[in-house]
């Protein structure tokens, strides 16, 4: 299935030059002179190496068609996440270098997709948005304009991400899974 290049994100499965590769990262440029695109850091499923590459908005990328199976998380395991299959009850696990950064997102029952190519775990989703307790916050200071400022705070997981000033600790806020940003103050 082809995509535009603007539309990469991470956690998805690519074919480029022969191999599938799985994309880390991505990051939206847009410069002051020339056309946005966007620039995403992949992993070769099977040598593991990395690769940097753009993909201006007007090309198109193959997206590797996967098996997509629900599956929850449950526990770390030193350097290995057990899953178990929502259907089969059937648990695997999978290292955590795997997930990447977004390992720091998994909680306990968390529902996740694993995407399978010919059985093998190749990506895995996880939720948009995920729900996490402020620890500590720093103070509001006064003078800040409420509309362009954020204080940094760290969360339960130890992301540091920044907030609005009106959000003290103990508060639960929503987070995006894609950067660890603020999205709103939690119901």
């Amino acid at each position: 299935m082809k995509i535009d290049g603007n539309a990469v994100r991470p956690g998805m499965v690519l074919e480029h030059e022969g191999g599938l590769w799985t994309v880390i990262k991505t990051q939206a440029v847009k410069p002051g002179k020339g056309g946005a695109y966007n620039q995403v850091e992949m992993k070769n499923v099977q040598a593991g190496t990395k690769l940097n590459i753009r993909f201006r908005a007007a090309e198109t990328v193959e997206r590797v068609r996967l098996d997509q199976k629900d599956f929850q998380y449950l526990y770390a395991n030193g350097d290995m996440l057990a899953f178990m299959d929502t259907e089969t009850y059937e648990q695997i696990e999978i290292p955590t270098d795997f997930v990447g950064e977004r390992a720091q997102f998994l909680q306990d029952g968390m529902q996740v997709v694993l995407e399978l190519h010919e059985g093998k775990p190749i990506g895995i989703s996880l939720p948009e948005y995920v729900t996490l307790a402020v620890v500590e916050a720093d103070p509001v200071v006064r003078g800040q304009t409420a509309a362009s400022s954020y204080k940094p705070a760290k969360l339960e997981n130890g992301l540091r991400t920044m907030v609005p000033p009106f959000v003290a600790a103990g508060e639960r806020i929503v987070v995006a899974t894609e950067d660890g940003s603020y999205v709103r103050r939690a119901e």
